[in-house]
């Protein structure tokens, strides 16, 4: 526990050392997240901020982290610098979705030729398949839900807060130092980002904060409890970033739309406005849903098969509900956005 501490010790001081020198480079760079009518900041906002929750996670690693297990975490890092790096591309100049999907598969695919990938099923390309799915499923399901000041950012906190801890119950050194790198890293960068935010993430730091949750959610182990029951358990933790990419994928659906080429204030966020909440009262509730979301896992790590999948019935016809009762929210004129707009943005 005090290598761990340590880790989200160093990633908090420097990212909340380095955010301002990003903000500084964005601004004179020019890389900058304009307002528009699907956003909802008013004025331009530097982006970057990616760049020093990047670097403040993998020099934490680095000075504190174990070197047998930064050792085996390698491929895990090229991985996230390769979708980092895709996303800095991004903010700079957009890229189409379908260049972003592309590579977010060859990082997927890095990570499954390296070893780390899912070992649910007998055959071995059901296990890949299933891999790059959810590898680039929760990588695009952070970005998606960068869209809102300091949620995004939050939301990977609580969740790297609940792996970190997961990983403490469990042995699970290498998790826990990869968990330990975000949460810090998360927190340092939220000093800035909290509303009202001076700078965003960008892609950069959305892709980046999605793949490596990803990564660690598959490297995660229970060995006291059975994979039958305990595959729900990074589900669990990632329950929120999950159910706000499902909405509003069933919403542009319904609605006509391309998912993957337009973008609006059609998210979990935006609704939850829509329905009376400040900004930040919305963002503080999906923090308090992914906590308990994050505390339900924890149950099932200790659950029989019976426990598990009853909680997880529960947890299902709740998120379901839900989505009923979110979809039905009038979005107006700001929820619908023009076909052929880059993925959405940091700040949508």
């Amino acid at each position: 526990m005090i290598r761990y501490m340590l880790i989200v010790g160093t990633a908090l001081f420097l990212a909340a050392a380095g955010t301002p020198v990003a903000r500084q480079v964005a601004l004179r760079l020019g890389i900058l997240d304009q307002p528009s009518a699907r956003k909802v900041h008013q004025v331009a906002t530097p982006l970057l901020g990616g760049v020093a929750i990047y670097a403040a996670s993998l020099a934490a690693l680095i000075l504190f982290g174990e070197r047998f297990y930064v050792h085996q975490a390698v491929g895990i890092l090229l991985g996230a610098t390769l979708v980092s790096f895709l996303g800095l591309w991004d903010d700079r100049r957009p890229l189409s979705p379908w260049t972003k999907l592309a590579g977010q598969g060859v990082a997927a695919g890095l990570l499954a030729a390296t070893g780390v990938q899912v070992t649910i099923f007998p055959h071995p390309a059901l296990n890949i398949a299933l891999t790059l799915f959810w590898v680039v499923g929760i990588t695009n399901a952070m970005n998606l839900l960068d869209n809102m000041d300091g949620l995004s950012g939050g939301v990977a906190a609580v969740t790297s807060a609940f792996f970190l801890l997961l990983a403490a119950m469990n042995d699970q050194y290498l998790v826990g130092m990869l968990a330990a790198a975000l949460l810090g890293a998360c927190l340092g960068f939220l000093i800035y980002n909290f509303n009202p935010a001076s700078i965003f993430m960008g892609d950069s730091g959305s892709l980046f904060l999605g793949f490596l949750l990803a990564a660690v959610g598959i490297k995660l182990r229970f060995p006291a409890n059975t994979p039958v029951v305990t595959w729900m358990v990074p589900v669990l933790v990632l329950g929120l970033p999950i159910f706000d990419t499902t909405l509003v994928v069933i919403s542009r659906l319904r609605r006509g739309l391309n998912p993957l080429t337009s973008s609006g204030r059609d998210h979990l966020s935006h609704r939850l406005v829509a329905l009376g909440y400040t900004p930040r009262e919305a963002v503080l509730t999906c923090y308090l849903v992914s906590c308990a979301l994050g505390v339900l896992a924890i149950f099932v790590t200790q659950a029989n098969l019976l426990e598990a999948y009853a909680l997880g019935s529960v947890v299902l016809l709740g998120a379901l509900a839900a989505l009923w009762r979110l979809e039905q929210v009038p979005l107006g004129a700001t929820g619908e956005r023009t076909r052929g707009t880059p993925h959405p943005g940091p700040s949508e």
